[in-house]
């Protein structure tokens, strides 16, 4: 089963029309995108759009032996003008399934929001999943007996609409997951591909033909990953980002509650706020367990945090006790840690301060909790495919 994706793009377009934003205005070339619409074997079109057969005649097809035209969410704006010689699109009414003459079944997947779901199995079997934009499959059966050989949706809109999938094996490590309906959420180009990239997913340009069970083009999600950012950089935000679309995570908080403290308080609400509600919290400083168990993915926020208590534990903060051994202590700590990282099995993204880049601290003590934390990045980032620095809430990648 072949797939022709004649558009993208949100329903309005990329650029959108009339909008100012920088990503709309370099939103050129191949980062420009007409609005989603795909062409499963020249036989069946789901979603039509403006321009479908001009779309279709730039990719090197036609619509002429088009014989279903599916609509997935209601499309604002003025009617479409319906190509000659193709059917009249429609709707499937949910749960309902469709049998084509050239050997395609086609069922309807209830949504969360309006819109409408279309699972499409080709002649040979190929499973194909195309979502509308802004929603999530609703009612998903756990267990899934087979996974979805491709999904197309909107990952950037709806990322739990991925985590879904994820949690009950309708998405698998090689779903190819291509993502839809872009909208300038997210800056064309590089930055586009580098967020799905850690999601495990990819955009292509308009035009793109893919065959659907074909999955040598799945991005492979680094397993360890270590985020460093100065004070609200937006850190915390990326490393967050990099987990949205796999269920089940477990949110590692090292700074404890700090009864008392409302400014603490009013930043942890602001965390938990952000967070899927499928995540779970451990609050703890004790993380070699963790990592050694297996497990979903887990998100350490952070180990600037793990650093003093660490240190606390040892009576780094002072001169005599870390010249005595508290500074072979913590060296042994700071191993074990990293001995855990390499050693661990699940999924693992990290965050930490980068600090030592501007004033240097007044106190012997600060001078040496700087030192120490500049050791422990470095040596957790030796242990990780990717590490990322965070500046102004722009990530720039310094490894993977």
């Amino acid at each position: 089963m072949e797939i022709t994706l004649l558009g993208t793009g949100a329903p309005a377009g990329l650029p959108r029309p009339d909008c100012s934003c920088a990503v709309c205005a370099t939103a050129l070339g191949p980062d420009a995108r007409a609005a989603t619409a795909v062409l499963v074997d020249d036989a069946l079109l789901l979603d039509l759009t403006p321009g479908a057969a001009f779309a279709a005649a730039r990719a090197g097809h036609s619509l002429g032996g088009v014989r279903q035209v599916l609509l997935s969410h209601p499309h604002d704006g003025p009617a479409v003008e319906v190509p000659a010689g193709l059917p009249q699109p429609g709707r499937v009414p949910d749960g309902r399934e469709l049998a084509l003459l050239t050997g395609h079944r086609v069922r309807a997947v209830a949504m969360d929001a309006g819109g409408t779901g279309y699972a499409v199995t080709g002649p040979e079997g190929q499973r194909l999943l195309y979502l509308p934009p802004g929603a999530a499959p609703a009612g998903l059966e756990q267990a899934t007996a087979q996974s979805y050989d491709m999904v197309l949706a909107d990952v950037v809109g709806r990322p739990d609409a991925l985590a879904r999938l994820r949690a009950v094996g309708s998405a698998g490590p090689t779903t190819d997951v291509v993502a839809v309906h872009l909208d300038h959420d997210v800056p064309a180009g590089p930055e586009l591909r580098r967020r799905l990239a850690v999601a495990g997913a990819r955009a292509v340009p308009d035009g793109t033909t893919l065959v659907v069970g074909a999955y040598e083009e799945v991005p492979d999600v680094p397993r360890r990953t270590l985020v460093l950012g100065g004070a609200r950089s937006g850190k915390s935000v990326e490393a967050e980002r990099r987990l949205e679309t796999f269920p089940d995570v477990l949110y590692v908080a090292t700074g404890g509650t700090r009864a008392g403290d409302t400014e603490w308080a009013a930043r942890v609400a602001a965390h938990r706020e952000r967070r899927p509600g499928s995540w779970r919290t451990a609050e703890t400083t004790d993380l070699v367990p963790l990592l050694a168990e297996d497990g979903p993915p887990v998100l350490i926020d952070c180990l600037s945090l793990w650093l003093t208590d660490a240190m606390d534990a040892v009576g780094a903060w002072d001169d005599a006790e870390w010249a005595g051994g508290g500074e072979k202590l913590l060296r042994e700590r700071v191993r074990e840690l990293t001995d855990a990282v390499r050693a661990t099995r699940r999924t693992v993204v990290a965050v930490s301060n980068e600090v030592g880049s501007g004033i240097v601290p007044a106190t012997p003590s600060g001078r040496r909790y700087r030192d120490e934390l500049g050791r422990v990045n470095t040596a957790f980032a030796n242990e990780c495919e990717q590490v990322v620095l965070v500046v102004a809430g722009q990530a720039v990648v310094l490894r993977g």
